[in-house]
């Protein structure tokens, strides 16, 4: 390290490193091609690209599995719980600690989120939490359970087969929200290979991305049919099937739908990352696996959970849990920021977000391991083209940062 003479006070200090920011999305040559191409096409919107990334995707999950690409993981969702009957006064089963877009979907619909606690050691779902936020409900009420939401936090998967052997005992719907689960698998099968459906997010911080985007699986057809309609106005067929083929410009608007289709600028980028989906993930991984393995025995620092056998973690998120709290974690963030390693918090509960809480006249206590979890839980720099120097600063930083937050506040 170079040093360099700070002339406000005399002193010889370090010269500044370039930062290790929280996400790069992984863009190669290959992709930067596929979209070019599109461009030179003629074709810009949902077309013959977009179809090929569908039908791509939907070989990844399984034989059976029908995929439509959508704009955004908010939308694969909406349009889900729409296909599957969700209405106005319904109640939908989903886990506090998530990012809104899984509530606020369920509100699109009149519907009503009932909040569900999570393990604190994985933030997933269980039999057990569903269970109790189930029993919570009035029991006149009950009946109105129409579905069960279940979020695979970081992208490992939750136990999906007892969910969902909970869901079909009690008639719901399985709708889990893979937006940090690709590729991931539980006991060998492909998350969105089961349930009724499966939302995916392609945003620009997302294991695949399309900046935008997103993409609705399931082995339904009568749901998928119902989605293909509601994704585009509400139209019987879509744009390209009216403009590609003679004699096809007549349509039909049979339902108000919704304006959920995806370009094929965005799905080119999407098929071109698709075909290196594995070694991706392969990448995150090694990261993950040399934190873990720096971080094991730091006092005051757990380790996120790994997979167990048989199944396979995305690796979206790298959620470091900071034991002293959130006063400590908080400062930690701060200390990161000066040595100017970019992190992030997965998340702030929807239990105690302002309008949640106040809808539903919530308190903290409701969800007590999602509480505990938001105020330990520190995102580190986790992206495939991460290099070793970036990921040693962060394994160099980290526990000097801690120190000095522990030592702020006292503990």
């Amino acid at each position: 390290m170079t040093d360099v003479v700070d002339l406000r006070d005399g002193w010889l200090r370090p010269a500044p490193l370039d930062p290790v920011p929280f996400h790069v999305a992984s863009i190669e040559e290959d992709d930067i091609a596929a979209v070019v191409a599109v461009l030179r096409s003629g074709w810009l919107t949902t077309g013959p690209v977009c179809r090929a990334f569908e039908e791509a995707f939907a070989r990844t999950l399984g034989d059976g599995v029908e995929a439509l690409a959508v704009n955004s993981g908010t939308s694969a969702l909406h349009l889900a719980l729409e296909a599957l009957g969700v209405g106005p006064g319904d109640y939908v089963l989903t886990p506090s600690y998530t990012f809104t877009a899984t509530a606020e979907v369920v509100r699109y619909l009149g519907a009503h989120p009932l909040l569900v606690d999570v393990d604190e050691r994985t933030g997933n779902l269980t039999p057990e939490t569903v269970e109790q936020a189930y029993e919570r409900l009035p029991r006149g009420v009950r009946f109105r359970v129409k579905a069960l939401m279940p979020v695979h936090f970081a992208g490992l998967p939750c136990a999906m087969e007892q969910l969902t052997a909970l869901a079909d005992g009690a008639g719901w719907a399985v709708v889990d929200d893979a937006a940090h689960a690709l590729p991931a698998a539980r006991q060998g099968v492909p998350i969105g290979g089961g349930g009724d459906a499966t939302g995916f997010s392609f945003y620009a911080t997302k294991p695949l991305c399309t900046g935008e985007g997103g993409m609705v699986v399931t082995r339904r057809p009568e749901i998928a049919a119902r989605m293909r309609v509601m994704r585009l106005h509400g139209i019987d067929h879509d744009a390209f099937n009216r403009y590609a083929e003679p004699d096809q410009w007549r349509y039909a608007v049979v339902a108000p739908g919704f304006k959920y289709n995806l370009t094929d600028i965005a799905a080119a980028l999407g098929l071109s990352q698709l075909r290196r989906l594995h070694a991706l993930r392969d990448r995150r991984a090694a990261v993950a696996a040399t934190y873990s393995a720096a971080f094991a025995g730091i006092d005051g620092l757990d380790v996120p959970p790994d997979a167990p056998a048989g199944d396979e973690h995305a690796w979206h998120l790298y959620a470091l849990r900071v034991l002293d709290g959130p006063r400590v974690r908080n400062r930690l963030v701060q200390e990161l920021a000066r040595l100017g390693i970019g992190t992030s918090v997965h998340f702030i509960p929807l239990h105690m977000q302002p309008y949640y809480r106040d809808t539903y006249a919530l308190e903290e206590h409701e969800c007590p391991a999602a509480t505990r979890l938001h105020g330990r839980e520190l995102s580190l720099p986790l992206f495939p083209d991460m290099t070793a120097e970036q990921v040693m600063r962060v394994i160099e930083a980290v526990p000097a940062a801690l120190a000095r937050a522990r030592d702020s506040v006292g503990v």
